[in-house]
This record gives structure tokens, C-alpha cells and sequence, in this order.
């Protein structure tokens, strides 16, 4: 809930009880976007960005790499974690209250005969909010898959970009690896550069066979990690990166696929604007680490606590890998959404874990603790809400807290823990 009483009144009515939260058509986003003027014909030079994983990080480096470089940035990204205004960043701060309730009152009155989704209207707000505001270049982050997601309205962007593509919203993108790519290379357009990051071969040719139907030219990326840093290649053209602040080997990817996006886009950025943005880029919920609040309070000096929205089989491998390079042990503690894979997102994870603590996800449809633990194979912990997580803390030993499995169960931690 917003703590604006009027916004709060506005979001709650846009989330349309007749249409389901996730209804994939761009038929009800034209008309909607005809009734404000069209306002995605308006804008900046926009980068567009789908995948299943590392969209939202890979995004976070683009926006730092041209902030770096002076560069007014727009930002569009989906869910938020505490405050709905995260969604919508104008040059690089959230939008405030006093500039997004008008916004929301034109969507509102706009939408009044149309039946748009939540996510429809949210975006729509977005677009008329960088059409209002002058920029350099708009960043839009797909809700979910591509095609028919309410992000893809511009006819012309800079740049698209695929990150990696994995099994997820199966049931809206299709049970297949080709399926899903279809889907996600929607957003490819004529003529326009894409930008890909590492793909499954099935992912790839999919891919491929997209973009040659528009014309659009494909950069694929290539980078080699060093201790010092990362070097990047695409083509003849070679630079070098430094490693990110964000912890894990997969955001030496996100980092490098962030700096081809901006290396192969319009708006000239030198090396050392590049190397500063990747060095400072920020994105919460990625293995972030926590320093206050109930939690860390109550695992006290046993070790790190860490706190990662991944919730899909590709996101759990990024963790294994991470936890397979820390000498602490960690101890998972595990909320998830019932529409989720829960047991293809442990079964990485249960055999490098020492131990599983589960819990449910306030206001939401999610697995009870007691089913996470089932999937688990019965090894672990259920706790009754969030708040009784501490209590169950005390008894574990040393070692490292990791909190993952949903970015709605990051967004209820970041309330306390910030």
C-alpha cells in the first residue's frame, strides 16, 4: 500500500478485478496510449530490454555507465520491492509523489472505458512521464516476455537487448526453451542492433532466425574474467571492464552484455565513463548484503546476511556458484511463490546449504512454509511469518544468511532491513 492516500486509492483502482494481474495483448496498451496522445512516439532514444535473468542488473549498469558519462537517464522496471515509485526513475531519481499523481489521474481517466492490467496502466504512466520530462536516452524494462508485453510500444528504439533466457512464466511464455525465446526476441524490431547475452543453443537459433527476418544486426557477446577485471569482445573491437561492486560471477555477464549495449548505441561514452559505471552500479535484492534490522540482529556476529530475489532454476545455479566460492557455510532462508518451480530452484542448492529455514510471503499467493520444506525432502525449518524468522536463527551456527526465493519476499525484508 502507498503511504500517499490518493495514490494508493489510484493503483488500487488501475488493478482491474475483470482482467486477470497478467493478460499478455498489446490491443488494450494501443487504445490506452491513443487516448493519451501516443506518448511513446515521443521519447528519448530508448534501449529495450527482455530476458528471463539479469535484466533488471543489466539495465542498473546502463544506467550508471551514462550517468557516468552526464547523461540524463530515464528508467522503467518492474515488480518494486518496497515503494511502487522505484518503477519509474526519472534522470536517475525515483519519481515523486507530486509528479506521479497527475500521471496516474491522466491514466485513470484515460483507462475509464478500457480494461487494461495494472501493468498496462503503470507503464503507460511511465511513457507519459518521459514524455513530459526531457532525457537523453530511456531505458524499458519488459515485464514479462516480449511480444506482447505492454513495454513493447516504440516503434524505433536505440537498442534492444536479450539477456539469458531460462525456464520461467511457463505458463504464459510456453513450456519450451524456443517457446520462451519466441516470446522474448518479440521485442526485436527492423533494422534495430540487439544486443544478446549468453544463450542455451535452442534460445540462440531462435534468436537468430528472428533477427534475420527484421534485418536487425546481432551483437553477441564475448568476455574473458581475469583476477583484475573483465575483457570484452565483440568483433574486432576489444575493451576492458573492472569488476563489479555487485557480488557473483553472473554479473561479470550482466556487466560486460551492459557495457556491448552501450558500446553499440548512439550516445558516445569513453572507456573510463564505462569502467565508473560499472565499478558504482547499484541494484537491490542482488546479493546484497544487509547491515541492520530483526534479521541481522538476530544472526548477530555468526556472518554475513544476504538477501537475493532469484527465484527461478537459472537464478539458484547463479547462487550455487556464488556459494560455491564462499568458505562460510550458509544457512537459505526460503519464501517462494506458489506459480514458482520450487523444487527445480532447491535442487541446486540442497546439497551446498547447511541449512533451510522457510517462510511464507505476507499477502501473497504463495507455498506455506511446510510445502517449501516438503520440497526440501523434510530438511529444515518452517516459521510461521517473517517475524518469527529471528527466533529460529538463534539456534543456527556460523556462517552466512542467505534470503532468496522471491523479490516480493525481498521487498518485505528491504521494509526492515533497507
Amino acid at each position: 500500500m502507498h503511504l500517499n492516500p490518493r495514490i494508493a486509492a489510484l493503483l488500487s483502482a488501475l488493478n482491474n478485478p475483470s482482467l486477470p494481474g497478467i493478460d499478455l495483448s498489446l490491443e488494450r496498451m494501443w487504445q490506452l496510449l491513443a487516448a493519451l496522445g501516443n506518448p511513446q512516439e515521443q521519447l528519448p532514444p530508448v534501449i529495450h530490454i527482455a530476458g528471463t535473468n539479469g535484466k533488471g542488473s543489466t539495465l542498473a549498469y546502463v544506467r550508471a555507465i551514462y550517468a557516468a558519462a552526464g547523461y540524463r537517464v530515464h528508467a522503467y522496471t518492474s515488480p518494486h520491492l518496497v515503494r511502487f515509485n522505484e518503477r519509474i526513475l526519472l534522470s536517475g531519481q525515483e519519481i515523486d509523489d507530486s509528479t506521479l499523481l497527475p500521471l496516474l489521474e491522466q491514466v485513470s481517466a484515460a483507462a475509464k472505458d478500457i480494461p487494461v492490467t495494472f501493468f498496462e496502466a503503470t507503464t503507460a504512466a511511465a511513457l507519459l512521464a518521459f514524455e513530459q520530462h526531457p532525457a537523453d536516452v530511456v531505458l524499458l524494462e519488459t515485464g514479462l516476455g516480449g511480444r506482447l508485453d505492454a513495454t513493447n510500444v516504440v516503434a524505433a528504439p536505440m537498442m534492444s537487448a536479450i539477456t539469458p533466457i531460462d525456464y520461467d512464466h511457463m505458463e504464459f511464455l510456453g513450456d519450451s526453451l524456443a517457446a520462451i525465446a519466441q516470446e522474448k526476441a518479440g521485442i526485436i524490431k527492423p533494422s534495430v542492433p540487439c544486443a544478446v547475452g549468453a544463450q542455451p543453443a535452442e534460445a540462440m537459433a531462435v534468436i537468430a532466425r528472428i533477427a534475420q527476418q527484421h534485418g536487425a544486426p546481432l551483437h553477441l557477446l564475448t568476455y574473458v574474467v581475469g583476477a583484475d577485471g573483465i575483457t570484452v569482445t565483440a568483433g574486432a573491437d576489444s575493451w576492458t571492464l573492472p569488476l563489479p561492486a555487485l557480488e557473483g560471477a553472473h554479473q561479470c555477464h550482466n556487466a560486460a552484455l551492459a557495457s556491448l549495449i552501450v558500446r553499440r548505441g548512439t550516445l558516445p561514452v569513453n572507456d573510463a565513463q564505462m569502467r565508473d559505471g560499472v565499478a558504482t552500479a547499484h541494484w537491490p535484492a542482488r546479493l546484497q548484503r544487509l547491515t541492520y534490522g530483526p534479521l541481522v540482529q538476530a544472526w548477530g556476529a555468526r556472518g554475513a546476511v544476504m538477501l537475493d530475489g532469484g527465484h527461478n532454476p537459472s537464478a539458484a545455479r547463479a547462487l550455487r556458484a556464488w556459494i560455491d566460492t564462499q568458505h562460510a557455510p550458509v544457512t537459505l532462508l526460503l519464501g517462494m511463490m506458489a506459480r514458482k518451480d520450487a523444487q527445480a530452484f532447491l535442487a541446486p542448492l540442497m546439497d551446498v546449504i547447511r541449512g533451510l529455514i522457510t517462510v511464507p510471503i505476507a499477502d501473497n499467493d504463495c507455498y506455506t512454509p511446510q510445502e517449501l520444506l516438503a520440497f526440501a525432502g523434510g530438511r529444515g525449518v518452517a516459521v510461521a511469518t517473517l517475524a518469527d524468522a529471528p527466533a529460529a536463527l538463534l539456534t543456527s551456527a556460523e556462517g552466512t544468511l542467505l534470503i532468496a526465493g522471491s523479490l516480493f519476499l525481498a521487498g518485505e525484508v528491504l521494509k526492515n532491513h533497507g
